[in-house]
């Protein structure tokens, strides 16, 4: 019993703190320029999207305690040989409201390459059902994009991680 009332006398002000301010923008042209390429010349033929459930809060306890976990977005080229245009990685909170865009215009992702989005621990904007939307295209056949989040966090002596991975939302080809 001791040990209850210590951790919600040590949790209580984060549980019910309030969302932290807008983080600052992320430059991914600037992040990740070793990862990234020119925008094909051709026509994006091929094009999908990815629906990614993330979890930057957690209720525990029987819902009586709220865990906040920081959030890495990974999209990653599978393709050996062809870049992958991302057009669209927006993050949504609980009730479905766009909390930010990651993209002010398409970028191309080299063969293999990577690009992240790190959401802390204290950005609490997307709550218990938070998601990313990732959009993506390319010039022809490709091998589909891997993307996951990969959530970290803990409570006292007990530490978290999990991977949540995005869910195809569709694939077209141009005929």
């Amino acid at each position: 019993m001791r040990i209850v009332l210590w951790l919600m006398a040590l949790l209580g002000p984060f549980a019910s703190a309030p969302p932290a301010a807008a983080q600052s923008k992320v430059n991914i042209e600037q992040n990740f320029a070793d990862s990234l390429t020119a925008l094909p010349k051709e026509e994006l033929a091929v094009s999908g999207g990815f629906y990614v459930p993330a979890y930057s809060s957690v209720a525990m306890s029987q819902g009586k305690l709220r865990v906040d976990f920081s959030v890495t977005l990974s999209v990653h080229n599978a393709s050996e040989t062809q870049a992958l245009v991302l057009k669209r990685i927006a993050y949504f909170d609980t009730a479905g409201k766009q909390v930010e865009s990651y993209l002010k215009a398409p970028v191309a992702l080299r063969p293999l390459a990577t690009v992240s989005i790190f959401i802390p621990t204290d950005d609490v904007r997307g709550g218990t059902g938070a998601n990313f939307m990732v959009d993506w295209a390319a010039t022809g056949d490709i091998s589909e994009p891997v993307v996951e989040a990969l959530m970290v966090g803990g409570v006292a002596n007990a530490h978290y991680a999990f991977i949540s991975q995005g869910r195809p939302t569709r694939t077209a080809k141009k005929n």
